[in-house]
């Protein structure tokens, strides 16, 4: 009853004019990112980021969440009509929304996209409600000795699963690491690793890194290494069912979504594998087989897409609890989060109870602000693909620089800015990813924290982190996803060998 009454309070807040524009504008600008290829949730919202400064907190996180789901919704209609995925878990879409649209059926494929991303957020978001608390509730009971491991288990599967490759995600969750260390050190006050140059004595900008290597990397990678791309669009129908076509979508949704939200709610790591899961399993049980891969089945548009959007829902599990981020967005929102001096985690529905149901309850208004904007209107997101991409990186850096000129007014922060985002192009180019970078950059500290409070409670001892149960079963843990995946990847080898 106490959760039920916390949303309702929740909508309360949610529900104000000045919150529904923001989630509006939110998931209208979502949408965008979604429709235009390659820039991606993680782009838009590390370039915005600096509203942070001028915006309330509760308004900002409604704002940055309508961008991540939005891109979600939107980045369907590039998969479908161009077959060309804005993100990663957008790919399996396009494998049959786009043949259905070569086939004259692109308003269906739309169709069952958007009404499935519907019913796939709205049930993943009554997840979030009701389990989040109760993990939440047993979280908070953690001490100083569980914290770091934890911490050590984000960096693990984050490095892991954000990476690809471990040790390219290893090396760049230490390089994100070694920048948390700038600046004062808390516990001594003494200066750390600040070249001398005062600017640097209150460490970094979490948003200046985050628009450096998300805003200005994308940009300058889009101008120096990628060529013009000729794409052609196939036509697009009304956008509408059949009675059939309803018949065979309904159950792929449903499928798809109790496929797709577990994914999100442990660190394992985006949405990618339960998309790819939902289709071979719509594949597997569809009386219609002769469809897939030739003129393109409606149930391997319909999972996916749902698959995909459970999933991102989801995140906010692991993400406001346990302050885990599993997606590149979702380390950006963590930096959003710690602009206004707050930490999530077990404590944040304590002390931030107001902000985080106004949060959960713009969940369930977004998802039909977004069945709205996706429906009816999906005319006018085509004609944003006919901006020219010049135009828009160049606004990107525009944005991305006044952004981060406005925050302090200072010429080393745009100097620092371009540095970051050069680091970042040569990041990309070389295969590193980015988002572990911003985990090591704002979990770092923390970890160093509660490694520190937790041997002062040891009296020095290391063995203080195996005298806890709960700290040996996250020891354990971490072993393990450190060592079953090369184990897994040994017994492979053995076999074929």
């Amino acid at each position: 009853m106490d959760i039920l009454n916390s949303l309702l309070q929740g909508f309360a807040t949610a529900a104000t004019p000045i919150n529904l524009l923001w989630a509006l504008l939110g998931c209208s600008i979502g949408t965008a990112v979604g429709v235009l290829p390659g820039i991606g949730p993680a782009t838009a919202v590390a370039m915005l980021l600096p509203i942070t400064l001028k915006v309330e907190a509760t308004a900002s996180m409604i704002f940055f969440a309508g961008i991540y789901y939005g891109a979600m919704y939107g980045g369907s209609t590039t998969s479908i009509l161009l077959n060309t995925p804005g993100e990663a878990g957008s790919m399996v879409t396009a494998m049959e929304g786009n043949k259905m649209a070569k086939h004259g059926r692109a308003g269906a494929a739309l169709a069952t996209a958007a009404i499935g991303s519907f019913v796939a957020g709205t049930i993943a978001t009554v997840l979030v409600t009701f389990a989040a608390p109760i993990v939440a509730e047993y979280a908070v009971r953690l001490g100083p000795p569980e914290y770091f491991l934890l911490m050590v288990l984000a960096f693990c599967t984050v490095s892991a699963v954000l990476g690809g490759s471990t040790l390219r995600g290893l090396t760049a969750l230490f390089v994100g690491l070694a920048m948390g260390l700038v600046g004062i050190d808390q516990i001594t006050g003494q200066a750390r690793y600040t070249l001398g140059i005062p600017e640097m004595m209150d460490g970094l900008e979490v948003v200046l890194i985050a628009v450096g290597l998300f805003a200005v990397a994308e940009a300058l990678h889009v101008v120096l290494f990628e060529g013009k791309v000729v794409e052609t669009q196939n036509k697009l129908t009304r956008v509408h069912m059949t009675r059939d076509e309803w018949r065979r979508s309904w159950p792929a949704w449903i499928r798809a979504t109790f496929i797709g939200a577990p994914f999100g709610t442990i660190p394992a790591g985006g949405s990618e594998i339960p998309t790819f899961l939902s289709y071979a399993t719509e594949k597997k049980l569809s009386q219609h087989k002769d469809e897939f891969g030739t003129t393109g089945a409606i149930e391997g548009v319909a999972g996916p897409e749902a698959a995909n959007n459970a999933a991102i829902t989801a995140t906010l599990i692991p993400l406001l609890t346990l302050g885990i981020p599993t997606s590149n967005t979702a380390a950006i929102l963590l930096g959003a989060f710690q602009n206004y001096g707050i930490q999530p985690g077990p404590q944040l529905f304590d002390k931030n109870a107001a902000l985080v149901w106004a949060l959960i309850a713009s969940l369930y208004i977004g998802n039909v602000m977004l069945l709205v904007l996706n429906l009816p209107m999906v005319g006018l997101w085509v004609k944003l693909l006919k901006i020219p991409k010049s135009y828009l990186y160049a606004g990107i850096l525009v944005f991305a620089t006044v952004g981060v000129y406005g925050m302090r007014q200072s010429a080393f922060d745009l100097f620092l800015l371009y540095l970051i985002g050069l680091l970042g192009l040569v990041m990309r180019r070389f295969g590193f990813p980015t988002a572990p970078v911003v985990v090591g950059m704002i979990l770092g500290p923390l970890a160093e924290a509660q490694m520190r409070n937790a041997l002062a409670i040891g009296e020095g001892k290391w063995s203080i982190f195996l005298e806890r149960p709960g700290s040996v079963v996250l020891l354990i843990v971490v072993i393990a996803v450190l060592l079953l995946p090369r184990l897994a990847r040994l017994r492979r080898r053995l076999k074929n060998a």
